[in-house]
Order: structure tokens, then C-alpha cells, then sequence
């Protein structure tokens, strides 16, 4: 279930990162996503993968795996959202606007 929420907000900060004109930092995923028109096509296809393999790691009882999963898109997505926010916390004051 966590593994889950956590593809969710992948995608969900990837998608915001995309909308502030940033490119998609996985070279596998950058690529294929110059080959298809949607980034949302591309992105909901890898999770989908990702979902899969989830769902593998833990019928074959993969938990330790499941767990390092868990925890390396725990820490990708702080720092997704750290970067968000100080992202937007500049362009305000380049505007003019108070953080």
C-alpha cells in the first residue's frame, strides 16, 4: 500500500517539476518521453511497470526489497518537494512577491 501512495506522489511531483519547465531527470524515462507526445502516457506506463514489480516483490515475499523501494521514494520525493519549494520561493522574489 505504501509503495503505492508513494508511485502516486512520484508522478505527482514529476508532473509539477514538468509544469515549472524542469526535464525529467531519469534518462530511461526523458527518452521515451521525447518519443511519445504525453509525459502522463509515459509516466503512467512506468508506474504501472513499477506497480508490477511491487506487487511481485511482495507475493514472492521480497519484503526487505519492498522496504529499500519504500524508503529510496520516500527520500526522492522530500527532496522533490524541498526542491519544488525553494524553487518557487525564488521566482517569488524575482517577481517581486514575498515567500
Amino acid at each position: 500500500m505504501q509503495y503505492g501512495y508513494l508511485q502516486v506522489l512520484d508522478v505527482l511531483t514529476t508532473l509539477a517539476f514538468l509544469k515549472s519547465g524542469v526535464d525529467e531527470a531519469n534518462p530511461l524515462v526523458s527518452t521515451l518521453m521525447q518519443a511519445v507526445a504525453s509525459p502522463v502516457t509515459v509516466l503512467i506506463a512506468v508506474k504501472v511497470c513499477a506497480l508490477c514489480l511491487g506487487i511481485y516483490c511482495w507475493r514472492v515475499r521480497r519484503r526487505t526489497t519492498l522496504s529499500r523501494a519504500n524508503t529510496f521514494y520516500a527520500v526522492l520525493i522530500a527532496w522533490n518537494l524541498l526542491c519544488l519549494i525553494v524553487g518557487l520561493g525564488t521566482q517569488s522574489m524575482l517577481v517581486g512577491g514575498r515567500a
